[in-house]
């Protein structure tokens, strides 16, 4: 009788794993080689720059800051590879139902709290309204057309004032229009909101608007959130 194997299946190593990333978002951006190039070459070359200038005849002190040159270059670009990678990882989801909520899972910085559960949904259009909740406040995320959504962040926006008259109430939009806010920009757009809520407060309204018992509503027919997130390499 064959001994069941106690091997379990090893997951990529952290070569292959940035390997892979790398090639993801190559497909979907094609500058991402000459960026990566550059992002070694410049800080090498000021290194050997300031080696010959600074150290002289001293082989062993331009030596260190060629090295160090190169470790800045990897830093960089492996920043840049992130950013990215990320980027093209939303353009694949971008325009499909239930994006916003797979960004509000996945990207979220700790400052802000959300869920990929709409809190309204079109059953005709699939567009949906999501709700992050941080230091900027209340932040309404309509998807879908803005002339269709608006109406829909106007009456979440009237329930959240309702309860929560104190606190403000801005809208992002998503979606096909000229002025809409890309996937790639939702969290540096939240970032940018002005403080006006602690810490404790955020979690405070976080819970008072989940009593609501709005995050019932079904995910837009679309994209699957949980299969959905942007690589990162670290």
């Amino acid at each position: 009788m064959a001994r069941p194997s106690t091997k379990t299946e090893k997951e990529p190593g952290r070569l292959r794993q940035m390997w892979q990333v790398f090639q993801m978002t190559r497909r979907y951006d094609s500058s991402i080689v000459w960026l990566l190039i550059l992002c070694l070459a410049v800080p090498v070359g000021i290194a050997v720059v300031l080696g010959i200038l600074l150290s002289g005849t001293n082989i062993l002190g331009l030596v260190l800051y060629i090295v160090a040159g190169v470790l800045a270059g990897v830093l960089i670009g492996l920043i840049v590879l992130g950013r990215r990678a990320e980027k093209a990882a939303y353009s694949q989801i971008a325009g499909q139902p239930g994006a916003v909520g797979a960004v509000l899972k996945s990207g979220l910085r700790r400052s802000w709290t959300g869920s990929e559960m709409p809190v309204n949904v079109s059953p005709r259009t699939q567009d949906a309204v999501y709700r992050a909740v941080g230091k900027g406040g209340v932040v309404l995320i309509g998807e879908g057309p803005r002339s269709r959504t608006q109406p829909m962040l106007d009456k979440e926006r009237a329930t959240v004032n309702r309860i929560l008259p104190d606190v403000p109430v801005n809208f992002l939009y998503v979606g096909p229009d000229a002025d809409s806010t890309p996937l790639f920009r939702i969290v540096s757009k939240l970032a940018r909101y002005k403080n006006v809520l602690t810490k404790a407060e955020v979690l405070a309204v976080s819970n008072r608007l989940s009593s609501l018992g709005k995050n019932g509503l079904p995910i837009p027919k679309g994209i699957d959130p949980n299969r959905v997130r942007a690589p990162r390499p670290r």
